[in-house]
């Protein structure tokens, strides 16, 4: 353990478990919830209905798959 790591408090350590549990939650949220509410939408409320949610769930869900990403050797 180095000075820098003795120097983190657990307090400030949480807002980084959140996060690695939003990392991880991420692609499992998009891949349950993209092919469930898509076509429960385009059969209840029309084919247009489930095309405009296919659009906004995966660019949504692109969307936070880029922002949660964490790359090797980036901090």
């Amino acid at each position: 353990m180095t000075n820098a790591d003795s120097a983190v408090s657990p307090i400030s350590q949480r807002p980084r478990a959140a996060l690695k549990a939003l990392v991880a939650f991420t692609p499992l949220a998009g891949s349950l919830l993209f092919p469930l509410a898509v076509p429960l939408l385009m059969t209840r409320v029309g084919i247009g209905a489930g095309v405009l949610a296919a659009v906004l769930i995966g660019s949504l869900w692109f969307t936070a798959m880029l922002r949660t990403s964490e790359m090797p050797g980036h901090s």
